[in-house]
């Protein structure tokens, strides 16, 4: 399993897809950290088991188990904190300013350099819709020194994966 295996799984109608996998995963403007563990979280968020299982064969080699974990972790974390901060930010009243009173250590001490976790988790917040969250992590990574090059690149990456999920869920429901 890997990369050209989940393209070859997409329809016809999802060739524009086909090709934004490849040439996404030939992002230059991404350490190859970044770009394997943008990838990763994405897919996890993504909740697409064939989508996962096939970028973790194709990205995991080539992280180390802490970015691994790091990636994951990311994916982890922002599921829980991109409805809470969303929920926060939609609803009226005093929620945003109560203590969350939720355990984020992974955070401060995620296993990676903080640019890298903070991009993994910019890119499953976009994935996720949590503006709140999005603008919290892009001025992070940009005051680490990323361009807005960068960030799209990670973004524009969780949106091709996110629609490859889609996709192959609604082929599997049309199937079944």
């Amino acid at each position: 399993m890997s990369l050209d295996a989940l393209r070859n799984m997409l329809p016809e109608y999802a060739k524009d897809l086909k090709l934004n996998l490849g040439s996404l995963a030939a992002e230059t403007l991404l350490t190859e950290q970044q770009l394997a563990g943008t990838f990763i979280a994405s897919a996890l968020a993504s909740r697409n088991a064939v989508v996962t299982k096939n970028i973790v064969a194709e990205f995991g080699p080539k992280l180390s188990a802490e970015a691994l974990n790091a990636a994951k972790a990311s994916a982890a974390i922002m599921g829980m904190n991109n409805v809470y901060y969303r929920f926060t930010h939609l609803v009226h009243g005093d929620y945003a300013t109560m203590p969350a009173k939720l355990r984020m250590n992974v955070m401060a001490r995620p296993g990676v350099e903080k640019v890298d976790f903070e991009l993994w988790s910019l890119a499953v917040s976009a994935i996720n819709g949590c503006g709140m969250c999005m603008e919290s992590h892009e001025k992070v990574v940009r005051q680490h020194g990323m361009t807005q090059e960068q960030v799209q690149a990670s973004v524009r990456i969780a949106s091709v994966v996110h629609a490859v999920a889609a996709v192959l869920d609604g082929e599997a429901a049309l199937a079944g």
